[in-house]
């Protein structure tokens, strides 16, 4: 297959942006909202999935190359020229790069396909599935960019997105706050990686006569990270720290690690389709692919990848403790999604970049599988979103229920000893492995990620507990608390979780000025809102009766439950996934890492035991339903889990910090900068013109006689004045 295809990978989803950005509407007011909506989300789903195929058959053919030979760099166009810098748009095919494409395109095909089913009656469909083609195509430039400036394109164009596909229902006050919460964040982050790409630039400017026959192309990846930059970044250690450091903060913004996470738990307040598809295959992920991508400048400072494993370390425990006190099943998710990260880190830290990149991968067939089914739930209980309304929805929601509880076991790391494990205890192990067994993280012989790896065996624990708390309330036990619950229990009580209303979904009136209002007129958009069909959703009550979802949604369910099966086994086997991305026998910069039988023998045994100490904690606390303690009544609940519920204040905190610390800078630079320094300038200068000019307005009086006065006396003082340069030169004659 030719690599150019590549092109058609990039092309696709953009296409699928265009169509449904210019023709959408009308397509949808033409046929009808039912079949309109059927066509458009046809067209929203195929340029994705024949991404993925495109992406299959590339993938493939790398696979055939020798090792050394897995990167290619296809150039479509010369795009900027200055002076003797030349930034082409190129894309990178290397093992890396494609298995992120292969998740973005495939997790992003099936939660495509969901969407179709989970929006059907939104009245802004096309609008919907605008936002979700184009955040696919900025993620993949972010991916197969092979220079800083692609790279820097794609994280702000998925920043825009996420932005825009969060706050989707911006009418609804707390989508809006939770979009400029995630954007705002972000932005944090993206300082400090534009920052750490800018000193890289300088770093390879000042040394642009070491660089021979590269063509200008500076800022591409196989020049910035060649042997000769990797030389000059070991000659400036200090340098290459802060590099690494502040390109770890724009990874920490993007992979919501603290203290920078508070953005992705609000972001549950956007539809389900852009839970799973951003918060669990592939934003978040762009911190651990920043880092996969910068490997050499990270492993140059053993400072930099200790504070990279602590910070994960700390992120998993904090996320996993917080998840205690969560009532909504999307909170649940969303700080799972926080901790899991963590783990990630805690591998790139630890030197096992390709560990991280291996649980991203089972990750996602998990996390993407939970999300979508906690939607499936969402969407049987008529859009309620609270654990303790819900119980024994096995008995309803089969597909749902069983495929839930494989994402369960799966991110659990359940394993039946060691001949099979679901995917997630493969990846965990490679991780807690990596940073148990090497010393790849140390600062003055003390081993961060050792340590790292302890918290993260504790973690490993309080995921399978905490999971299986969400899925005993949810699908197990004998209770239907819906049917018992005072029905003002279901809307009005969210002390510890905000329930993202879905009862607007189907509500909505046209969202405003879109691009359909550029090209389509009034008659035409109203024609195809005239026709919508409205679900008028009812609160929880004894009559209410749950069913399972369409075949558009659980679909991708079933297919994303056998990826959590069969996929880290199979990645797992002969350490294929390694030796993909990084080749059997290529050494790290500062040596191979180290493999420890000992430690693998002995993390399988306590992975496992960890795994299946949780679920018999949890099972042993839920088998008889919602205990009292976490009930309505808050006044029940201990105070860990009021504090656990509340982010252990460390939201409103930082909120609080934000706001009066903003304040108090803005009051400062009124008073002192604005009112003494600006204003005491401008007024100074002001003051010494208005000096200058009363001083010559007093000569400009306006009489003769003054000015024949004046005149005289200078007359006077010319004369005076030459007669002294005559008596001057007689005196040097004589």
């Amino acid at each position: 297959m030719d690599f150019k295809l590549i092109w058609l990978v990039l092309g696709l989803p953009v296409l699928g942006f265009l169509i449904q950005a210019f023709f959408g509407g009308r397509v949808i007011s033409r046929m009808g909202a039912a079949s309109g909506r059927k066509v458009m989300g046809w067209l929203a789903v195929l340029p994705i999935a024949g991404a993925f195929g495109a992406a299959v058959g590339i993938t493939m053919e790398l696979a055939k190359r020798a090792a050394e030979d897995r990167a290619v760099v296809e150039t479509l166009f010369s795009w900027i020229r200055i002076a003797s810098i030349n930034v082409p748009f190129e894309v990178r095919i290397d093992p890396l790069s494609m298995t992120m494409v292969l998740i973005i395109t495939g997790i992003g095909a099936l939660i495509h396909l969901y969407a179709t089913g989970y929006m059907a009656e939104e009245k802004d469909y096309s609008r919907f599935f605008t936002y979700m083609n184009l955040f696919v195509a900025f993620m993949l430039v972010l991916v197969l960019g092979n220079n800083l400036v692609l790279l820097f394109i794609g994280w702000e164009g998925v920043g825009l997105c996420s932005y825009l596909l969060i706050g989707f229902w911006y009418k609804d006050l707390a989508n809006s706050r939770a979009a400029n919460k995630a954007f705002i964040v972000n932005r944090i982050g993206d300082w400090g990686m534009t920052l750490g790409m800018f000193m890289i630039v300088a770093m390879i400017a000042g040394n642009l006569g070491q660089f021979q026959g590269v063509e200008g192309r500076y800022l591409s990846y196989d020049v910035v990270f060649s042997s000769t930059a990797i030389e000059i970044f070991r000659s400036n250690p200090g340098i290459t720290t802060a590099i690494a450091l502040l390109l770890f903060v724009g990874a920490m913004g993007k992979s919501a690690q603290f203290p920078l996470y508070i953005w992705l738990p609000d972001a549950m307040a956007g539809p389900t389709p852009v839970s799973a598809l951003i918060h669990a295959a592939t934003m978040v992920t762009s911190g651990v692919v920043l880092l996969n991508r910068c490997n050499v400048i990270f492993q140059l400072s053993p400072v930099a990848s200790s504070v990279v494993c602590v910070i994960g370390a700390f992120t998993a425990l904090f996320a996993a403790l917080i998840a205690f006190g969560q009532t909504d099943i999307k909170k649940v998710l969303a700080y799972s999604t926080v901790s899991q990260l963590g783990y990630m880190f805690i591998a790139c830290g630890a030197g096992a970049y390709w560990a991280g990149l291996f649980h991203v991968t089972t990750h996602a067939f998990f996390k993407a599988l939970l999300f979508l089914g906690s939607g499936a739930v969402i969407h049987a209980m008529a859009h309620n979103q609270d654990m303790r309304n819900y119980g024994n929805l096995l008995k309803y929601l089969k597909i749902t229920g069983w495929t839930m509880v494989i994402g369960w076991l799966a991110i659990s790391g359940v394993a039946v000893w060691t001949f099979f494990g679901f995917a997630g205890f493969y990846s965990k192990e490679s991780i807690l492995g990596a940073a148990f067994g090497n010393n790849f993280a140390s600062i003055n012989g003390v081993n961060y990620g050792f340590y790292s790896a302890a918290v993260g065996l504790l973690v490993a624990l309080l995921t399978s507990l905490y999971m299986t708390r969400m899925t005993m309330l949810t699908f197990f036990g004998n209770e239907e608390r819906w049917k018992l619950i005072p029905a003002h229990s279901h809307a009005e009580h969210s002390d510890h979780a905000h329930h993202a209303s879905h009862a607007h979904e189907h509500e909505h009136d046209h969202h405003g000025p879109d691009v359909e209002s550029f090209f389509f007129n009034e008659e035409e958009l109203a024609l195809a809102h005239a026709h919508e069909d409205h679900e008028h959703h009812h609160e929880l009550d004894e009559n209410h009766v749950p069913h399972e979802v369409p075949t558009s949604m659980w679909m991708p369910l079933v297919i994303l439950a056998a990826l959590s099966v069969l996929g880290g086994f199979v990645l797992a086997q002969n350490n294929v996934f390694e030796y993909w991305l990084y080749p059997k026998g290529e050494l790290t910069i500062l040596g191979e890492l180290e493999h420890h039988p000992h430690w693998h023998e002995l993390l399988v045994g306590l992975s496992t035991v960890a795994a299946y100490g949780g679920i018999l904690i949890g099972y042993l606390i839920y088998r008889k339903g919602l205990p009292k303690s976490e009930g309505w009544d808050l006044s029940a609940w201990n105070p860990f889990r009021r504090a656990a519920g509340n982010q252990f204040g460390y939201d409103k905190s930082m909120v609080d910090i934000g706001v009066d610390g903003g304040g108090a800078l803005a009051n400062f630079s009124w008073k002192v900068l604005d009112a003494k320094g600006v204003d005491g300038v401008v007024n100074g200068l002001g003051g010494i013109s208005a000096g200058i000019g009363r001083a010559f307005g007093a000569v400009q009086s306006g009489f003769v006689r003054s000015y024949a006065l004046l005149m005289m006396l200078g007359g006077a003082g010319l004369v005076g004045y030459l007669v002294y340069l005559l008596t001057v030169a007689q005196g040097g004659a004589r």
